[in-house]
C-alpha cells in the first residue's frame, strides 16, 4: 500500500519512544506493532515490517555485550536451534491468519504482557548457571515455544527470554539479557526472510522504524544516566491498555 509522507514521520516518532522504552525498560514492540496497524498496514505485513527494525536494534545489542565482555554462548547455543524452528513454524502461522483474529490476540497479549513487564518479576540477583540435562531439555522445550511465540507476534518475547533464561538456567540478569539479544537476533532475522519471502514487510517504513528505535535507544541510555524511570512503565502501561481496547474494538466491530 501507497503510504503518505506523514506516516513514515510519525513511524519515526514512534520508533524513537519505542528505542527509549526498549533502553530503559522493555516492551517497544508493544507500541510499533499496533500503531504500524492503526497506519493501515495489513496485521501480517505490520507484523513482518515490524522485525526489521528488531533485527538492527539485535546486532547492535549483540555488538556493544560483546564489546563488554558480556555475551554469554553456552546457553545461547543451546536454545538458539529449538528458537529459530520454533521462530519458523510461528512465521508461518502468522502469514496465514486472518486481520481480525491477529487483532484480538495482539491485544491480549498485549494487556498480559504489560502486566509482566511492570510486575517485573526479574528482579531477583543471579545464581550460579546449571546446565544439568533437565534443565537444557526444559529450557530447549520452552525456547521452542518462545521461538513460535516470537516468529508468530513477538510482543514481549524478549521480556520471556530474560525470565526463562534466568528461572531455569540461574543466569544473571546481565548474562540472561545477552541470551536475550543473540538468540531474538538469530530467530528474527530468520522469520523476517519467512514474511520476506511471503511478501508482508514494507522494507523502507521498516528501515525508518529502525532509525527511530536507534535514536531513541541513545535518548534512553541519557535517561538511565540521569533520572529515576519507573515513570515511563507507567505511561507504557496506560498507553498499551488504550491501544488494546482500539484494536478489539476495531476486530470486533
Amino acid at each position: 500500500m501507497d503510504l503518505q509522507l506523514w506516516s513514515y514521520l510519525i513511524i519515526f516518532i514512534v520508533g524513537i519512544v519505542a528505542g527509549v522504552i526498549n533502553t530503559v525498560s522493555a516492551g517497544g514492540s508493544l507500541l510499533t506493532l499496533p500503531m504500524l496497524i492503526f497506519l493501515g498496514l495489513p496485521s501480517s505485513e505490520a507484523n513482518g515490517t515490524n522485525r526489521v527494525a528488531i533485527v538492527v536494534q539485535s546486532i547492535t545489542s549483540v555488538l556493544a555485550f560483546k564489546k563488554r565482555g558480556k555475551l554469554e554462548t553456552k546457553v545461547s547455543s543451546l536454545v538458539v536451534l529449538p528458537a529459530i524452528v520454533g521462530s519458523i513454524l510461528g512465521s508461518m502461522a502468522a502469514v496465514n491468519i486472518s486481520d481480525g483474529l491477529f487483532q484480538i490476540i495482539l491485544a491480549i497479549t498485549m494487556v498480559v504482557t504489560i502486566f509482566f513487564i511492570v510486575w517485573d518479576p526479574t528482579k531477583r540477583s543471579g545464581k550460579e548457571m546449571n546446565l544439568s540435562l533437565n534443565r537444557k531439555a526444559l529450557g530447549a522445550l520452552l525456547f521452542l515455544a518462545i521461538g513460535f511465540y516470537g516468529g508468530f507476534i513477538q510482543v514481549g518475547a524478549g521480556f520471556y527470554i530474560v525470565l526463562t533464561a534466568m528461572f531455569i538456567f540461574q543466569l544473571s540478569f546481565i548474562h540472561a539479557n545477552s541470551v536475550k539479544v543473540l538468540v531474538t537476533g538469530a530467530y528474527i532475522f530468520v522469520s523476517l526472510l519467512v514474511f520476506g519471502l511471503n511478501g508482508e514487510v514494507n522494507w523502507w517504513l521498516g528501515l525508518v522504524l529502525a532509525l527511530g528505535n536507534a535514536t531513541g535507544a541513545w535518548i534512553g541510555s541519557q535517561i538511565i544516566m540521569s533520572s529515576q524511570t519507573k515513570w515511563i512503565k507507567w505511561i507504557l502501561f496506560a498507553t498499551v491498555l488504550v491501544m488494546a481496547a482500539r484494536l478489539l474494538y476495531e476486530a470486533l466491530v
